[in-house]
């Protein structure tokens, strides 16, 4: 990749949106989707509006994240409200949960697209996408028709980040991060306690200044994923005993380190199937040994 072609497929974006009467991005805050907006915002000045759905599986850091990069943008910010947790699709956790949110949240962004008289709606789908593994989310993308002007621009992962870059985004180099739901095992029901603990346990992980991590929720079994880079801090004595303690308060039982490190969607099916084929013995040994010596204590 060039920056010579990112630059020139960022173009290409904002003359397409420029054809467009208005649009309205479902907006997370994070790269994608924030560089989405600020060509949008280019394109079209007032008549581009970021929009981003709260409900139960967005972390609040998350949200004031989004409206913060809004403002930095430039660009009009809007946000709506809905549950995942009135759809009992959704709840029940099965291979298609990110299917359901997906659609419930872009729905809920054609209504409010509705309201306002603006044709389109855009997300921030990027050429990278489609072949990340387990993705149901993006059925929905496709079955409602939303403009994902990333990935009709053939603009992959990296590029995003070097327009982010042109565009000098606070998020440029911001991690990924999905919903909270995600942090929970397929099969393993959606509830509010579960997400609510597992927003509380990666609280502290941000406050300890951890960048690429999650905290999985095993019916009550914190499991703790940091970025090999970072694994080092998450062996700290103090560190090990400010989680256990703050674990132990937002609700687990238990607090164990996975010594495989941050890797995305380890509780989908597609990585739960490569797991079971990949561990050995003693990659189990070395889990249960850290969960006995750092047990929560009641």
């Amino acid at each position: 990749m060039s920056e010579r072609d990112a630059a020139a497929k960022a173009d290409a974006v904002r003359e397409a949106l420029a054809e467009r009467e208005s649009v309205l991005i479902a907006f997370s805050g994070g790269v994608d989707s924030s560089v989405v907006a600020a060509l949008a915002h280019d394109a079209l000045g007032e008549n581009a509006i970021a929009c981003t759905a709260k409900s139960e599986t967005l972390p609040d850091a998350e949200l004031d994240d989004a409206k913060r990069v809004a403002e930095e943008i430039g660009i009009d910010h809007l946000t709506v409200e809905f549950s995942e947790l009135d759809n009992p699709d959704f709840v029940a956790n099965d291979d298609d949960r990110c299917y359901h949110c997906r659609t419930m949240r872009l729905g809920r962004m054609y209504e409010a697209a509705r309201d306002r008289g603006i044709e389109a709606v855009c997300d921030g789908t990027n050429a990278s996408d489609p072949g990340e593994g387990h993705r149901p989310g993006l059925r929905a993308v496709e079955e409602l028709e939303v403009l994902s002007p990333l990935l009709a621009h053939d603009i992959t992962k990296e590029e995003v980040r070097a327009i982010a870059d042109d565009y000098d985004l606070s998020v440029a180099d911001k991690p990924s991060m999905a919903c909270l739901s995600s942090r929970i095992p397929t099969g393993l029901e959606v509830t509010e306690e579960r997400l609510s603990r597992v927003e509380r346990a990666e609280t502290i992980l941000r406050t300890w200044g951890f960048e690429q991590f999650r905290v999985r929720d095993h019916d009550g079994l914190a499991r703790i994923e940091v970025a090999p880079e970072e694994l080092d801090r998450a062996l700290d004595a103090d560190f090990v005993r400010a989680a256990r303690d703050h674990l132990k308060d937002a609700g687990f039982d238990h607090v164990t380190l996975d010594l495989h490190g941050y890797r995305t969607g380890s509780v989908s099916p597609a990585a739960e199937a490569e797991t079971d084929a990949d561990a050995g013995d003693d990659d189990l040994l070395v889990d249960d040994v850290f969960a006995q010596d750092y047990p929560m204590r009641k």
